[in-house]
């Protein structure tokens, strides 16, 4: 190591003023796009992305908000009885679905068969099922239906395909114990 430092001593003191001057500026600019690139760049990215997490991060809070205010609101509520579940789960069938689908019962488990629902309906009919008659499914089996699965011509006639999609199949819901 120390020949090395003297091996470029030497070539230092060999060069001309006008030399060194160059060789030293082209030292500090190399030292400047390193401390560039390493230390001042990440930091001005990281500056400049902050807002945007931050925005997210507040958008993931506000929804972590909501959903604790309804566990708390269905926590709150008091417990249904089967027969009150079934009727509640009857009841927003017919007026979700009408003949579009039928529910069998059998003990605890009561069983949901779909033709042709739209994706929409289905959605918002699972949310107030949850809440009204407080029963989650514990399995589902849909697959779109032959009648919403047609070639889509372009990106934009597929988009508009997957918006009116509907749904058959059957979902098997868990009932309160009796």
């Amino acid at each position: 190591m120390n020949a090395l430092l003297d091996t470029l001593k030497a070539r230092w003191a060999s060069l001309g003023a006008r030399e060194q001057r160059l060789v030293g500026g082209a030292t500090l600019l190399v030292v400047c796009a390193l401390l560039w690139w390493v230390a001042i760049a990440p930091a001005v990215t990281t500056l400049r992305s902050a807002p945007a997490q931050h925005a997210q991060i507040d958008a993931q809070v506000q929804s972590m908000r909501l959903l604790a205010a309804e566990a708390r609101d269905l926590r709150a509520k008091r417990a249904l009885t089967y027969d009150e579940a079934l009727r509640n789960l009857e009841a927003s069938v017919k007026q979700s679905f009408g003949a579009a689908a039928t529910l069998s019962v059998s003990d605890s488990r009561a069983s949901l068969t779909l033709k042709s629902v739209s994706a929409d309906a289905l959605a918002q009919w699972l949310s107030q099922a949850r809440i009204n008659a407080r029963v989650v499914p514990s399995e589902a089996r849909l697959q779109r239906s032959a009648s919403s699965i047609a070639p889509a011509a372009s990106a934009a006639s597929a988009a508009a395909q997957s918006a009116g999609a509907t749904w058959d199949g059957m979902l098997v819901l868990s009932l309160p114990a009796r």
